[in-house]
Order: structure tokens, then sequence, then C-alpha cells
């Protein structure tokens, strides 16, 4: 009980942990989110919001129509031959629900780390608002940064159109619209 008020404290809330990266060492593009919704947190998987269009944009961007509907490790098998690396700026935070505006206390991954690890990285992204925050984070790791429009639900001002036409042009200054040739083709 609160000695003042008399009213109970509120509940803790728990520290949520986000997911690992899905990356190779041959990545090109680096896309980052701020943190998984609490559709992709319970499904272990990024974008697993039935109404993100993640998915929907690499399928169009990519020319696979059935990318949105094949199961998680296909997807992620897909990005991977891409050369796109997906992660979040975030690691931990506490968040209430979905919303970037209630994330409370966040951690950063260790972007510097990946970025090391990818010699081929030529250009990182930003999945939405939130994750532009940082901007000035990415911008000191020596690539070119993009911010994009969020591909979440709540972000419905931007039509798929418009959103697909700023994605489809990072992916093209990346050079990952086509699957990268793989080891025995160097």
């Amino acid at each position: 009980m609160n000695g003042a008020t008399g009213t109970p404290h509120p509940p803790s809330e728990p520290r949520l942990q986000g997911l690992a990266p899905v990356w190779a060492p041959h990545a090109r593009l680096l896309v980052l989110g701020s943190f998984p919704s609490v559709a992709s947190l319970q499904a272990q998987q990024y974008y697993a919001h039935p109404r993100n269009q993640f998915w929907p944009i690499l399928s169009a961007v990519w020319g696979l129509s059935t990318l949105p509907s094949a199961p998680y490790p296909e997807r992620v098998a897909q990005a991977l031959a891409h050369g796109v690396t997906i992660w979040d700026v975030y690691a931990t935070c506490i968040r209430p629900g979905s919303l970037d505006s209630a994330i409370r206390e966040a951690q950063l991954n260790d972007l510097a780390g990946l970025v090391q690890r990818s010699p081929d990285l030529c250009l990182i992204v930003h999945n939405g608002g939130e994750s532009a925050r940082h901007r000035r984070i990415t911008q000191a790791l020596g690539l070119p940064v993009m911010s994009l429009p969020s591909t979440s639900p709540a972000n419905a001002s931007w039509s798929f159109e418009r959103k697909l036409a700023a994605w489809r042009a990072a992916f093209e200054q990346a050079g990952v619209m086509q699957p990268l040739p793989g080891p025995s083709a160097g």
C-alpha cells in the first residue's frame, strides 16, 4: 500500500527481452526495428503481427508472392539469402502492449558488434520513427543510414504502395534485390 494515499502500488511490469538477430556474415543490409511487438515476442518471430507489412513488402520487392504465408524459417531463409539482416535497436525494455510510445527503460543492442561481424554490410535502415531516434548511433558506425516508414499496422498514414516505394529504393541501394551468390558461386 502507498502510505500517502492508501492505494496499492501498481504491479511491477516485467522487463521484456528482445529477439536474437536474423543474421549471416554476408549481410549487405541491416533492418533495425525498435522492439518486437507482443505478437512477435509470443511467436518468437520478427514481424509476426498479421497486419504488419514487413513480410508483404519483402514479398513485393523480391517478387515472391508466397513469402508472407510461408513458414517463418522459410521467410528468414529468404531474407538471409538476399543479404538482409533483421534486428532491433533495443535489447530489453519495459513496455505494456506493443506501442513504441509505451517503451520505457530500454537498453540498446550491441549494434557496433553486429556491424563489426558483417564486413559486407553497406546500408542500415531504420524501420519507423522509434528506431530512427537512434540514427546518430547508427551513423557513427560508418555506414550509410536511411529512415524508412514503419511497416507496423500503427502506421496507417502511409499507403502500402508508398511504403513499398521507399523500401524498394533502400533494397536497390544495398544491392539486395536478388539472392546473393552462394559461397560456391564466388
